[in-house]
């Protein structure tokens, strides 16, 4: 086990992510149909999602024509006329609810390297969210900007320029206190002081309202582009036989899912652990729904609350009462990881690299599971985000993957 998992660290930590186009989900996802519907976390049937994802699929059942109300697309999805597979089959990710569906524009980032690629759905903005369960007419309209207006302008950006190199942006980005999952400020300011000019060129009648859907209020539009990176880390390192490096955490609302190198397309689950944390005002624990999204896979290449340390400003954002709640998370994470990342480094403690490549074995060894950084969505369909904090994974699906693991192996 040991020297797979130094293979499959080796992998993960070699991937050097481009950012190449912005295409259509069925440009780019190969096997993607039309009444095919991705999500976040482990396959979940529909009748099973929590409230915010019921609320996504409806959103997403009317911007793809399938429905005209939320009434009509409830109707639709329980006789079946859509099926529901994990972005994680795909390739891909989705933050929160992670709905990605035939029309929908694409991040695509490809290693430098081996040319594989991984995927990541694009953030609506502030105001909206497919992916937090909400489908008003507000919604549906800036998913119809996103797919008619912004994805074009930054595919031919990007394949003007021949892509962008995400690495020194991440790095960077840790340097001026971002920890790349709750935090993003330092990564999106990059993007527009690197790229806003390219915008103006590339399409003057749209610059303005494109620089600011980036600049004004929302803070994590890097954040998709990282996770497609972090995605196309994990996946590089998967399939290592005996490894039980985990390459993907991934949470439904319902239950939460761990991946494993070793046993490369299965699933292990648990329940998905509640959110603890700070509830925007009007709202408290009794409106917030258990862990979702994709967005963990941040944590599985180091950074969110394997980085933390580097964060600090953030975690008053997530309801901790102190700093040191960041150096102690961090400090953590590195005794339950294989590595530390020569790359993406913490200032803060002395240039350490990031907790990289979270170890199974470690996990249940310890008894340390991984913590996550993480917005809280609604308990309701239809509704946004209610706060933001950090949840603790259960023991049960690393316990799981390394029984599976030992029995793969014969021990």
């Amino acid at each position: 086990m040991r020297k797979a998992n130094e293979e499959a660290v080796r992998r993960l930590m070699s991937a050097d992510p481009v950012l190449v186009d912005c295409r259509p989900a069925h440009e780019v996802l190969p096997g993607l149909s039309r009444n095919t519907f991705l999500h976040a976390g482990p396959p979940i049937a529909f009748e099973d999602m929590c409230p915010p994802m019921q609320g996504a699929v409806y959103c997403a059942m009317m911007n793809e024509g399938f429905a005209e109300t939320p009434e009509e697309a409830r109707e639709k999805a329980l006789a079946g006329v859509v099926t529901f597979e994990p972005c994680h089959g795909y390739g891909a990710v989705g933050p929160m609810t992670g709905l990605t569906t035939w029309s929908m524009p694409m991040w695509v980032v490809e290693d430098r390297n081996t040319h594989r690629r991984s995927f990541a759905n694009l953030s609506e903005g502030v105001g909206v969210g497919l992916r937090f369960g909400d489908y008003s007419p507000e919604t549906l309209k800036r998913l119809t900007w996103l797919a008619e207006v912004f994805a074009p302008v930054m595919s031919k950006i990007l394949r003007e320029m021949g892509g962008i190199d995400l690495a020194p942006m991440m790095a960077q980005g840790l340097a001026m206190g971002d920890e790349l999952h709750m935090r993003n400020h330092a990564g999106t300011a990059l993007f527009v002081k690197n790229y806003g000019w390219r915008i103006a060129a590339a399409a003057p009648e749209h610059a303005e309202e494109i620089l600011k859907f980036i600049g004004v209020g929302h803070d994590q539009f890097f954040l998709n582009i990282a996770m497609a990176a972090n995605k196309l880390a994990a996946d590089m390192a998967d399939g290592v036989p005996g490894s039980s490096l985990v390459t993907a955490i991934a949470r439904n609302g319902v239950e939460v899912g761990i991946r494993i190198s070793g046993l490369p397309g299965r699933w292990f689950t648990g329940p998905a652990p509640e959110v603890k944390g700070l509830y925007f005002p009007g709202f408290t624990a009794a409106d917030a729904n258990r862990d979702i999204g994709d967005s963990a896979i941040m944590e599985t290449g180091g950074f969110g609350g394997c980085a933390m340390a580097t964060a600090p400003a953030i975690v008053k954002f997530l309801g901790a009462d102190g700093v040191h709640v960041a150096r102690e998370t961090t400090d953590a994470m590195y005794r339950i990881t294989l590595a530390e990342h020569p790359r993406y480094q913490i200032p803060a403690l002395d240039f350490r690299g990031v907790p990289c490549g979270i170890d199974c074995a470690k996990v249940v060894e310890t008894g340390i599971t991984p913590v996550l950084n993480t917005a809280i969505a609604s308990n309701r369909a239809g509704q946004k985000m209610v706060g933001a904090g950090m949840s603790v994974l259960p023991m049960e699906p690393f316990a799981k993957a390394l029984l599976a693991l030992a029995e793969e192996l014969g021990i």
